[in-house]
């Protein structure tokens, strides 16, 4: 039988939704907490565990005890070994290296783990290139190729690379960035090494950080200014290219994070998933979101800007969400659609289909948004 290792990290990606932009270090977990942050993972893990939960009869689960792994798989109706142990409640980077040490001796054909772009570095910290992993996206920032497009294909992908069905491998990167300086609106990434992954469409590429043509991504700020209609509030997501619509407004940006515009002033600025539901309550649901898709990987949900969460979206409605990307980004991407991974497959299902992307000044195309 197939052997079937499975992580969790019960603490990633809780500093999303209320904005810190990640939860490594005690004192930013602390402050998420306080913030009313809830754990995301262990939920994205279960998804994903439902789907293999097929293959009960037919795979060997080894999990690291309670909410790093086991509680998940047996919600999630597997029947694991628990192996290891941890201080619940209280579980570090230490545990996570530990598991997957701990399952590569125990001869694991794949380890399936729910984290972000730290718990990736643990990972390979501790086993490096050893034995196939594959992650179920659940942090922050998530640049590292490791991870697949959602919790669903994870669990797809890994039930078909258990049944033989998907049989090569190949090699990807492991990247993360300073957290602290990304708080202050700088990127700094590092690449950590490569862990070996099963080759299938449905794990994401590396982002890309490659900077777009400055007339193009001018006339679309130029555009999408110009269209801006009165007592209206825009949501303006992070990323350089959105930054060019904040500097046509000549205000103020977190180029990192979430920023609110109306009647072209800043109302609000870094914003967290909470402020902005009670903004759009207040303006009684009047709004626009504006995004912009990630060079290499092509999220525009769920990747650096979980602030904007399923029911913010719901509110704002799908008709307002403004998908602003230079055309060469969007060549880049090719033959691959845009994706989305809210945390919401529904809402991820509404989402798919064609979009108009404005691409420049009094120009756009048609492209496919898909949740697969």
């Amino acid at each position: 039988m197939k052997k079937l290792g499975v992580i969790v990290n019960p603490i990633a990606g809780m500093g999303g939704r209320v904005g810190l932009k990640g939860s490594d270090g005690i004192e930013i977990l602390q402050k998420a907490r306080e913030m009313g942050a809830e754990p995301e993972s262990p939920r994205r893990a279960i998804e994903a565990l439902k789907i293999i939960a097929k293959l009960k009869d037919e795979i060997e689960v080894l999990a690291y005890p309670d909410e790093m792994g086991a509680d998940e798989c047996r919600e999630a109706g597997l029947e694991p070994e628990a192996i290891g142990s941890i201080k619940s409640g209280e579980t570090s980077p230490e545990d996570t290296m530990e598991a997957a040490r701990e399952m590569a001796q125990r001869g694991v054909d794949l380890i399936l783990f729910a984290g972000g772009d730290g718990t990736a570095r643990n990972i390979y910290s501790a086993i490096g290139s050893k034995i196939p992993v594959l992650g179920i996206p659940a942090g922050v920032k998530i640049h590292s190729a490791v991870y697949a497009i959602n919790p669903r294909s994870a669990g797809e992908v890994a039930s078909l690379y258990l049944q033989g069905q998907v049989v090569n491998i190949r090699e990807a990167e492991v990247m993360d960035i300073d957290e602290e300086a990304f708080r202050q609106g700088r990127v700094n990434a590092k690449l950590y090494g490569y862990l070996k992954v099963p080759v299938e469409r449905r794990v994401q590429s590396v982002k890309s950080g490659g900077r777009s043509e400055q007339a193009e991504v001018e006339g679309m700020a130029a555009e999408v200014v110009a269209s801006m209609e009165k007592d209206t509030l825009y949501i303006i997501g992070p990323g350089t290219t959105t930054r060019a619509i904040m500097e046509r407004l000549e205000l103020p940006n977190t180029l990192l994070g979430v920023d609110v515009v109306l009647n072209r002033e800043l109302v609000a600025s870094d914003v967290g998933e909470n402020e902005l539901f009670n903004l759009l309550n207040q303006h009684r649901g009047n709004a626009r979101i504006v995004v912009t898709a990630i060079g290499g990987q092509g999220h525009v949900f769920g990747r650096g800007n979980q602030q904007i969460s399923p029911r913010v979206i719901r509110l704002v409605g799908k008709n307002n969400i403004i998908v602003v990307a230079s055309r060469d980004k969007l060549v880049a991407l090719q033959p691959h659609p845009l994706l989305v991974d809210t945390g919401d497959p529904d809402l991820d299902q509404e989402l798919s289909g064609y979009v108009r992307v404005v691409t420049g000044w009094e120009d756009s195309i048609m492209y496919r948004i898909s949740n697969e």
